[in-house]
């Protein structure tokens, strides 16, 4: 399988490129400065492009298998970047003929009640609100379209750099918590669930979530 990761060199895209290559997968990081880029594996090749750009989106998932985009705004960039980036990915894949696409989405659209989304609840922090109203935006988009096959991976309320265990719960629209009410995912075990959903699809247009 040839999969492209865009956002290869950030915490959660790096650690994707990481557990791809090392189940034996074909990766293309695709980054804007490929210079800089710094990982060397035998089945590993490095892509420049524009992911707001859909020709250079075109251009770097040409002949793959599946898309990952773990794009996230830096350098800058605004939180609304995270649903913007949407309709020019969606458009590249589409030219390139590509149909599989999974999205590292955020966790403030995940249910913690009835019709309670967790982005709504009165402690969720405000330094996080605009990244993830952003993201909420980005899933409806994403539910929108009807051709790719896309797929959105919403993370447990913490995502943190860990360990990687690969024993962890998968869940639909609600947030998952662990028997002491925490709701929490390694960065490493998240990888290792995208990188399964990317062998063997479950969640074809739709959203799942990983916790422990």
């Amino acid at each position: 399988m040839k999969i492209a990761v865009f956002g290869a060199t950030g915490r959660i895209g790096s650690r994707i490129v990481n557990e791809a290559l090392n189940r034996d997968l074909d990766v293309t990081a695709v980054v804007r400065q490929p210079e800089n880029y710094t990982v060397t594996h035998p089945h590993l090749k490095v892509a420049k492009a524009d992911i707001f750009n859909s020709q250079d989106v075109e251009t770097a998932v040409f002949n793959h298998d599946a898309v990952v985009s773990a794009y996230n705004y830096t350098h800058g960039a605004t939180p609304s970047t995270l649903s913007e980036v949407a309709v020019p990915l969606i458009n590249g894949l589409k030219q390139a003929g590509m149909k599989r696409l999974i999205v590292v989405g955020g966790a403030g659209s995940l249910e913690v009640g009835p019709g309670v989304q967790l982005v709504d609840t009165p402690n969720f922090p405000e330094a996080y609100k605009a990244g993830a109203l952003a993201q909420r935006e980005a899933l409806k988009i994403y539910r929108q379209e009807n051709e790719l096959e896309w797929t959105y991976v919403s993370p447990s309320a913490e995502i943190e750099p860990g360990e990687r265990t690969g024993n962890f719960r998968t869940g639909g629209n609600q947030l998952l918590m662990d028997e002491d009410g925490r709701s929490f995912i390694s960065m490493e075990d998240f990888a290792v669930a995208i990188v399964d959903e990317l062998i063997n699809p479950h969640h074809i247009r739709a959203r799942f979530t990983v916790g422990y």
